[in-house]
Formats: C-alpha cells, sequence, structure tokens
C-alpha cells in the first residue's frame, strides 16, 4: 500500500484502545502491514497459510483479519471506504437506488420455447 493509500485508509479504521487510553497492549504489527497481507491474500487467491514470509505470520493476519470480522468491522470499513469513493466522484455517500438484475436462465422441455433462452418472453 502506498502512503497515499494509507493516508486514506487510515482514518476509517479504529482506533486501538491502547492509543486511547483505555488500557492493554500495543499491537505487535502495524494495520498497515495486515491489510497489505490480507490484500495479497486476496488479490493472489493464496489460502492463509502460503502467506509469504515477507508478511507478518499468517496466523496472526488470520487472527487480526478473525477479529474484524466477528466485530463487524471488515463491512463496517468497506462501507465506509465506499462512501468516501463516492464522494470523490461527486456522488452522495450512500446510494439513491438500488437496481435488481434477474437474469434470465435457460430452462428444460417441459418451458415453452418462447420463453427460453436469454431475454425470453
Amino acid at each position: 500500500m502506498t502512503d497515499a493509500e494509507w493516508a486514506v485508509v487510515r482514518p476509517l479504521l479504529p482506533v486501538p484502545a491502547w492509543l486511547q487510553g483505555r488500557g492493554g497492549q500495543p499491537e505487535g504489527y502495524c494495520h498497515c502491514q495486515m491489510i497489505d497481507a490480507v490484500r495479497y491474500l486476496v488479490a493472489g487467491g493464496i489460502s492463509w497459510r502460503a502467506m509469504p514470509a515477507d508478511f507478518p505470520a499468517w496466523a496472526r493476519v488470520y487472527a487480526f483479519f478473525r477479529r474484524w470480522r466477528e466485530h463487524g468491522l471488515t463491512d463496517e470499513f468497506h462501507n465506509r471506504l465506499r462512501g468516501r469513493v463516492r464522494e470523490h466522484e461527486g456522488r452522495l455517500a450512500e446510494p439513491s437506488a438500488g437496481i435488481i438484475d434477474a437474469q434470465s436462465v435457460r430452462a428444460a422441455a417441459t418451458v415453452p420455447a418462447a420463453s427460453r433462452g436469454y431475454d425470453g418472453g
């Protein structure tokens, strides 16, 4: 992750308790390293155990990701980032409408030919 990307992402992340003076110990790895590791994993489609040695240990990265997922922070982070991207493009942070796409599916011989295929009927 570049410094410019990190500057955008960092404010969207929750502040650790120890930085807020609520106790606890500093984490062993910075959030930037963990996010880089998860991004690498997703982009490469690799398993957790196949994490290269350049990143923190796979078990630490997985524990970090699992903790965030269980507390809903991955969804919250995604929503915040999506909102920032939309605002950067000059749109509202939240979409004003949604589209549901019902794709036609090829049917069995019992379905009339006029309604079969793509965009049938």
